[in-house]
């Protein structure tokens, strides 16, 4: 193994080994070396004689807003959360630009929600694969070269390192291209504050050709900032938290309602007569859904072991709460484990919890390959069956079709909005494994651009990342439709009953149509008025207002912060519906005291002394959302 001391010489070193053709694979998510990724971006970009393709997933970057007011929040919060010095990745800046040079093409097998949207180089390089199969697809791809940040541990035995957040696919590909005989570049780059983690994670210098060490590394790790749950995302997490069973297996992924599901075990382990309360007001909605024997409402006692392509913070919460706590023999090393995780990612608090673990709190925490953690097909089946017994595998998708399809990356017209990742994976897993439940969340509804409602429950999907014969457990913010082995009049019937009621009619009478649904049948009376104000007012109360807090976690934001991130979001909502709804809102009468209430949220976002009509415009509507929201 190589030592390199600079980013300028592990730039000159790869060139001099590989020669002017790079074909090189780099982590999806956190693990990318940015610095190193943009010293050879940068030389290849004004070199005519080399060529460079990048093949990788979900290339992380600060969100660059476009309106005015979200730009005067989000300026100073990117300079605090990620820091003047965050190396942007130059690669990704210029392909959603389509300003890449001719002799570089980045292809990527999951993106950012919505970030590649634009691009036409993003759209027609993507490559639709299941995460599992990522490693044969750079086998195939002929990559030449790895570029992974790692973590190093120096013992009395010499120098450790561990691929920390990221033994995904990396261990896949250096078995592949052991076996197969060919050569592969694998660079390490290490990073001071990358959490170093054990399990398979963990490796030997010898399985690097180089180690980057250098004090130009030296920019915070990418973090995601903490975003408040919503009544609706909250709901979801609760209805689905109900699937959880105590001594079972659990894997999520990252967002919001994840957050919510979280957020609802740790109510159910702190507050159950509060959780049994709230599933017992919420009976009527289980009527002719589900076999409510299903569900659970009890503390956990065994616990819950974690099985994860990503580990976010809700893993850490689920720790700290006592909910992670049912240990399995890892297959590979006998140790006692909690957590199987592929790659990790998720808020400063997350990495600084990860770096401080002692004990079996760091033992019990193994990151190793996707293909394991996504699959069965291993040598150790019959134990990793054994581990993942009650498991629940919870997913998110964009649409559902009344007969329990699932479309969950890809719009009617063939542009993606992220990915399949390892969705499928757990759907087909859940289909294997005695005992398990796959379930689907999604929001009933979307606002589109033109300000329209659109239901997301629809007859007729575009492009299907989950077929119907793998339908299971799907879960709205208006209740639960268990599709197991139903009928496909039956899974008509259910879901009907968590869409949004202003869609019900014409979905039915579409069904209908097609003679996929009784002629006569009628929408139960108890399901027809799925409304959001009716999710308001049978939510109102303080108690829930409580337990179902928009940040539970805390937040990355101030607390004046907060209150504008909330502001900003019904305002970006309105601004679909209606510009001049906004103009006259921001015409009309404030309540009394309303400037002085918000004083310190005017001062942060610069508008307490408005220089021109535009800002005082802003000013008003600040105000004005400022005040609903809090309200």
């Amino acid at each position: 193994m190589i030592h390199l001391d600079s980013v300028e010489a592990a730039t000159d070193y790869i060139f001099e080994k590989l020669g002017p053709a790079l074909r090189v694979a780099t982590p999806l998510g956190l693990g990318k070396p940015n610095n190193l990724l943009n010293e050879i971006y940068s030389r290849v970009a004004v070199g005519k004689n080399r060529s460079l393709s990048i093949h990788t997933a979900l290339s992380l970057s600060p969100p660059n807003p476009k309106s005015a007011l979200a730009q005067k929040f989000f300026g100073p919060f990117s300079e605090r959360h990620w820091g003047l010095d965050y190396p942007v990745l130059k690669y990704f800046k210029s392909a959603v630009a389509d300003k890449l040079p001719g002799n570089i093409k980045v292809s990527e097998f999951y993106f950012q929600a919505g970030s590649a949207l634009s691009s036409k180089h993003l759209q027609r390089n993507y490559q639709s694969v299941n995460y599992t199969h990522v490693a044969e697809n750079l086998l195939h791809d002929d990559i030449n070269l790895v570029l992974q940040l790692v973590s190093k541990r120096s013992t009395a035995n010499g120098d450790r390192y561990s691929l920390s957040c990221n033994p995904d696919v990396t261990l896949d590909v250096a078995d592949l291209y052991r076996v197969g005989g060919k050569p592969l570049m694998i660079v390490g780059v290490v990073h001071p504050e990358l959490p170093y983690i054990g399990g398979e994670a963990e490796v030997a210098p010898e399985f690097f050709s180089a180690v980057l060490e250098s004090p130009q590394i030296s920019h915070g790790l990418f973090a995601l900032p903490r975003m408040p749950i919503s009544l609706e995302d909250h709901l979801i997490g609760f209805y689905s938290s109900l699937f959880v069973e105590d001594g079972g297996t659990l894997q999520i992924g990252i967002g919001s309602l994840s957050d919510a599901i979280v957020s609802e075990l740790i109510l159910r382990q702190n507050d159950p007569r509060f959780y049994f309360s709230l599933y017992e007001k919420s009976k009527r909605r289980f009527s002719g859904q589900l076999d409510t024997d299903h569900l659970h409402t009890g503390r956990f006692e065994k616990g819950l072991y974690g099985l994860t392509e990503m580990l976010t913070d809700g893993f850490m919460h689920l720790r700290r709460a006592n909910i992670l706590k049912r240990f399995v023999s890892d297959e590979v090393s006998g140790n006692k484990t909690y957590v199987h995780g592929s790659f990790f990612l998720g808020s400063k608090e997350f990495y600084s919890w990860l770096r401080d673990l002692q004990g079996e709190d760091a033992r019990g925490l193994r990151m190793t390959r996707v293909s394991k953690v996504n699959d069965l097909y291993d040598p150790k089946e019959t134990l990793l069956r054994q581990q993942r017994i009650k498991a629940r595998f919870f997913n998110t998708t964009m649409q559902m079709s009344l007969l329990g399809e699932a479309a969950s990356e890809t719009l009617p017209n063939g542009k993606v909005i992220s990915g399949v990742g390892g969705q499928y994976n757990f759907v087909a897993m859940a289909n294997e494994l005695k005992g398990a439940r796959s379930i689907l969340m999604l929001r009933s509804v979307r606002l589109e651009k033109n300000g329209k409602w659109v239901s997301n429950i629809v007859w007729n999907p575009g492009h299907l990342t989950i077929p119907r014969h793998s339908r299971d457990v799907v879960v709205t913010e208006y209740g639960i439709a268990d599709l197991k082995g139903r009928s496909d009049e039956e899974c008509i019937q259910r879901m009907l009953n968590i869409t949004d009621s202003r869609f019900q009619s014409r979905l039915l009478r579409l069904a209908k149509n097609s003679g996929k649904i009784a002629s006569d049948y009628a929408i139960p009376p108890e399901h027809l008025e799925n409304t959001p104000e009716n999710l308001l007012n049978q939510h109102s109360s303080t108690e829930f207002k409580k337990n179902f807090s928009p940040f539970p976690f805390g937040s990355d934001f101030t607390a004046s912060e907060e209150k504008i991130v909330l502001a900003l979001q019904s305002l970006q909502e309105d601004q679909k519906k209606s510009a001049i709804g906004l103009l006259i809102k921001a015409l009309a009468p404030l309540p009394k005291g309303t400037s002085e209430r918000f004083g310190s949220e005017l001062d942060r976002m610069e508008l307490n002394r408005p220089h021109s009509v535009k800002e005082r415009l802003y000013r008003r509507l600040l105000l004005r959302y400022l005040n609903s929201t809090a309200n």
